[in-house]
């Protein structure tokens, strides 16, 4: 009886990897992280690179000009006055802000709404724009033809600019004014304050406009009281000879309560509407 070989099956192993998978290793190298805080000396090369910076201060000299040749032309009124700042405004405020006023500049600045090199370079045209239309003014009034004797007999005197009163005549009675340019340029701050947030230029205009007519209201009518003459613009107060190296009243009157005022006018409105709003 024949037999059947039974079939044998053998399964091969699965062959090994001859060689094992080679691992790279890589090796990453960081450079230094450069200092990203660059010094005082770099910040202003950089900001004085800007364009917008130059036309910024342009525009604060061109208007602080304009400004104080409102004033000296109306011998200070506050109607002319309002209507001034509402054209300078609208014609510059969307360049610079049209601050025009150093005192209002430095309240922008303590509440951070501009940087310090800015506030420096706005305070510095705006002085300079002040003293230009005192020149450019008194150039006219020299060019002007004498009054002749026969006139003067009959009360005509000859042209002179609009000037502040002298303080010195006034013994005793500084603080008043003191406050008064203090008062004044607080409710001026007040309202320059609203118009730096406030996006429609008309209504900013309006906003500076009649902001500065209710401050000088106050503040002229409160000055004029005891013989003194408000200003409430250390920068227009070069344009009305208002300062005097003779008496340090002057100064503390014409230049350091105006400051104060702008700085308590935003201060207060930033505190009545609050930085969410």
């Amino acid at each position: 009886m024949a037999t059947k070989k039974a079939a044998t099956t053998t399964k091969k192993a699965p062959a090994k990897k001859s060689a094992a998978a080679k691992t790279t290793k890589t090796t990453v190298t960081t450079a230094p992280v450069a200092a990203t805080s660059s010094s005082l000396g770099d910040h202003i090369q950089t900001s004085l690179r800007s364009v917008s910076l130059w036309r910024s201060l342009g525009a604060e000299l061109v208007g602080t000009f304009l400004f104080a040749g409102v004033v000296i032309a109306g011998q200070g009124q506050p109607i002319f006055v309002l209507f001034g700042l509402a054209g300078i405004v609208l014609l510059l405020g969307a360049v610079s802000g049209a601050y025009v006023n150093p005192a209002i500049t430095i309240g922008a600045l303590v509440t951070r709404r501009i940087g310090w090199l800015r506030a420096l370079g706005y305070v510095i045209a705006q002085l300079l724009g002040a003293a230009l239309a005192y020149v450019v003014l008194s150039g006219f009034i020299s060019g002007a033809e004498a009054v002749s004797a026969q006139a003067q007999a009959y009360g005509q005197t000859a042209p002179a600019l609009y000037a502040a009163a002298d303080v010195s005549k006034l013994t005793g009675k500084e603080w008043f004014i003191f406050f008064s340019e203090l008062t004044g340029t607080a409710i001026l701050g007040l309202a320059i304050a609203n118009v730096t947030r406030n996006k429609d230029r008309i209504a900013g205009a309006l906003t500076a406009g009649f902001g500065i007519f209710v401050a000088l209201m106050i503040a002229v009518s409160a000055a004029s009281y005891v013989g003194g003459t408000a200003i409430i613009n250390p920068a227009v107060a070069i344009a009305l000879h208002a300062y005097s190296w003779a008496n340090v009243w002057p100064f503390a009157i014409y230049a350091i309560a105006p400051v104060i005022g702008g700085i308590v006018g935003f201060v207060i409105y930033d505190l009545l509407r609050g930085k969410e709003a």
